[in-house]
């Protein structure tokens, strides 16, 4: 009796083992944060940061390859006074985080309202966000968010979802009549972020909100200073459309996000008699910053410019006597006419 073999099974065995072991590797890569999150007393000594295939050593250096481009092109502000009194902000959140790596940040003449974190620990505040504020306590609250993506490495979480996706779709190549959809779902990786990636990053959003807030508490702040510098947010883009870059109105501080916010302060944050609000200093520093940034206009301004004026006016000129001549006719002596 002559038997047959189905040719199929072995190829769909083995297409279904190298999905499942994708698929293994990814949740493995990406449980990496532990479950002490809601505990603020731990802060600093629990692992916040999401496993990645990118090493530590490799995410710093991308991001210092970034900031290198970005400190060519953008108007960085280098007065001694102002980076000295934001750093000294940022580094004390810092210090109160779960941060393992240090933290370079540096202030861009920017009028936007905005602020951004580089891979690697590179932070940068724009100029707009520093005279937005109202107080020390909302300058606090934004870095303290951005000192969150790094803590818990958001950035290398992310290129190791999107990588790991690739590969998962390296199957789909071989698999009979899928090809069009392997074309599909590469072109989405390539030209815009994929429907995946969207829950990832409001998810990243939400956790960096959650992270900073514990911070900005920790470091002695009042974290309702936070929830209260999105209303600025909300105001200034009601009031001046397109203010606030797009980059961070992809993530809005909408009414959800603020209630949540509010409830995770009172759920997880014991209420303190006193918090540091605000300093002299800071009010020194904005009405130098907005010297510094006026002064810096000022140079930036084209002056007025000289130039030399040519005669068009050719029988005026014919007809005027030289210098040269009128010189001579005084040198002559006086003539004495007779009066008839």
């Amino acid at each position: 009796m002559k038997t047959t073999r189905n040719a199929g099974l072995p190829f769909a065995a083995l297409r279904a083992g190298l999905l499942m072991a994708l698929l293994f590797s990814f949740a493995q890569v990406l449980s990496g944060a532990d479950n002490k999150k809601n505990d603020v007393e731990d802060v600093g000594n629990r692992k916040v940061a999401h496993k990645s295939i990118i090493s530590q050593e490799k995410e710093i250096a991308i991001g210092k390859q970034y900031a290198t481009e970005i400190d060519h092109s953008a108007k960085i502000i280098t007065d001694p006074v102002i980076n000295e009194y934001v750093n000294r902000v940022a580094q004390n959140v810092a210090r109160n985080s779960d941060l393992t790596i240090p933290l370079t940040v540096k202030i861009i003449d920017d009028p936007t309202i905005n602020a951004f974190t580089l891979p690697g620990g590179f932070l940068y505040v724009n100029t707009g966000m520093l005279l937005a504020a109202d107080e020390e306590d909302q300058v606090a609250g934004v870095l303290a968010h951005e000192i969150a993506h790094a803590a818990a490495r958001h950035w290398a979480s992310q290129m190791t979802k999107m990588t790991l996706m690739q590969y998962a779709m390296i199957p789909l190549i071989f698999t009979p009549m899928s090809y069009p959809v392997y074309v599909a779902a590469a072109q989405g990786l390539n030209f815009g972020v994929p429907l995946a990636f969207l829950k990832f990053n409001r998810s990243a959003e939400a956790e960096a909100d959650y992270l900073g807030l514990q911070y900005m508490y920790k470091a002695g702040y009042d974290p309702n200073s936070y929830v209260a510098f999105f209303g600025k947010v909300i105001q200034e883009e009601r009031r001046e459309p397109g203010s606030v870059p797009k980059v961070f109105m992809d993530h809005p501080p909408t009414p959800d996000r603020i209630v949540k916010s509010e409830e995770e302060i009172k759920e997880i944050l014991p209420k303190r008699d006193q918090y540091l609000v605000s300093t002299s200093e800071f009010d020194d520093v904005k009405s130098r910053m907005q010297m510094v940034i006026s002064n810096r206009r000022k140079q930036e301004r084209p002056g007025p410019t000289l130039k030399k004026r040519e005669s068009t006016d050719k029988t005026t000129t014919a007809q005027t006597p030289s210098t040269t001549d009128q010189g001579k006719e005084d040198d002559k002596p006086p003539v004495l006419k007779r009066r008839d």
